[in-house]
């Protein structure tokens, strides 16, 4: 049997290899390789040549959005599926959008995650039926994707500028990280500020450090 090839991208070193084990042990699949970065992603797609890219959202403090979008560009065929501890009720659609041909949560079970990847591989979606029923109700009721208020209401750049103020760096470390002008991340600042209601920096900063470390974000 043609066993499928399957490269695993996760920094946690523990994670990985478990997810690596697992995949090892099935008969129609095999771990082709591993990576823990951007770059190394990148590198290991070039020389193993996988099927199927499992793919954490969040690399070293890396923006999975933009690699998968970077990703696509580079191989318009490549399946990648995002195995992630993100909600997927903020990142799943956004993946989707950016190429990624499903969404699982690390939470779910094995058997879920041999579903998602043999589902992804035959070529269909993969979706959890609560993300699957919110987005019909979201067809069904007309709603623009990124209407309404709050942290859903915002773009891809401005939810990782967001997060970025979130975890306690400043604009101009964050120009650096993007490699974006101090001015852009300025006007992401007020974009902000103007989209979720807030009055000042300071509010910003306490909103989005409280969402990043999962507390109730108020201001």
């Amino acid at each position: 049997m043609h066993k499928k090839r399957i490269l695993v991208v996760d920094d946690h070193p523990l994670l990985r290899a478990g997810l690596i084990q697992f995949i090892d042990r099935q008969k129609d699949m095999i771990c082709c390789g591993e990576a823990d970065s951007a770059a190394s992603c990148q590198s290991a797609i070039q020389n193993q040549k996988p099927d199927l890219v499992l793919l954490d959202l969040r690399l070293r403090g890396e923006d999975g959005l933009e690699l998968i979008k970077s990703l696509k560009s580079q191989n318009s065929k490549l399946l990648i599926l995002v195995i992630s501890q993100c909600d997927e009720m903020l990142y799943a659609e956004r993946a989707l959008r950016a190429g990624a041909r499903g969404y699982i949560m690390k939470e779910e079970a094995t058997e879920e995650v041999l579903l998602a990847i043999r589902s992804v591989l035959s070529g269909e979606l993969y979706l959890s039926r609560k993300l699957a029923i919110r987005l019909v109700q979201k067809t069904i009721e007309s709603r623009p994707a990124l209407a309404g208020p709050g942290v859903e209401s915002l773009t891809d750049r401005e939810l990782q500028v967001f997060q970025l103020l979130g975890s306690g760096l400043s604009t101009r470390q964050i120009a650096e990280r993007l490699n974006l002008s101090f001015k852009t991340i300025e006007t992401y600042r007020e974009n902000l500020k103007h989209k979720l209601g807030l009055a000042g920096a300071a509010d910003l900063v306490r909103y989005a450090t409280n969402w990043v470390e999962g507390r109730p974000a108020t201001y």
